[in-house]
């Protein structure tokens, strides 16, 4: 089946009370426990805020890491699902509910398939 990653960038979120925030947890467990239930379950979480951030760059020929980070953007990744369903109807449906559950909006992308190890 289908692996398809619904995420959202952490800009979307807006800005809340912690009491606002506190109240969307259970509901959103809620969602991800349906979805274990549903064996579409492959992953969930979100991203720390303030944590570790580094690089890892080979393009020079030579491995380099650097902390960061570094991209020049607005936008950051703040959180991601990962499901394995039938369909893309079947995704649509978990990123409706991720979005209801957590009161921001969710992007949904397929992976691509690998090809075969030879």
């Amino acid at each position: 089946m289908p692996q398809y990653l619904i995420y959202f960038n952490q800009q979307w979120v807006g800005d809340h009370t912690e009491e606002w925030f506190r109240s969307r947890g259970p509901l959103a467990k809620a969602v991800v426990d349906e979805i274990k239930a549903a064996g579409s379950y492959v992953f969930a979480g979100g991203l720390e805020e303030e944590g570790p951030v580094f690089s890892a760059d080979a393009t020079s020929g030579t491995l380099t890491f650097t902390d960061g980070p570094f991209v020049e953007t607005k936008e950051w990744l703040g959180g991601q699902t990962i499901v394995d369903v039938a369909d893309e109807d079947t995704a649509r449906m978990w990123a409706g509910k991720i979005a209801e559950a957590c009161g921001w909006p969710q992007e949904v992308r397929r992976f691509g398939t690998m090809p075969p190890a030879e």
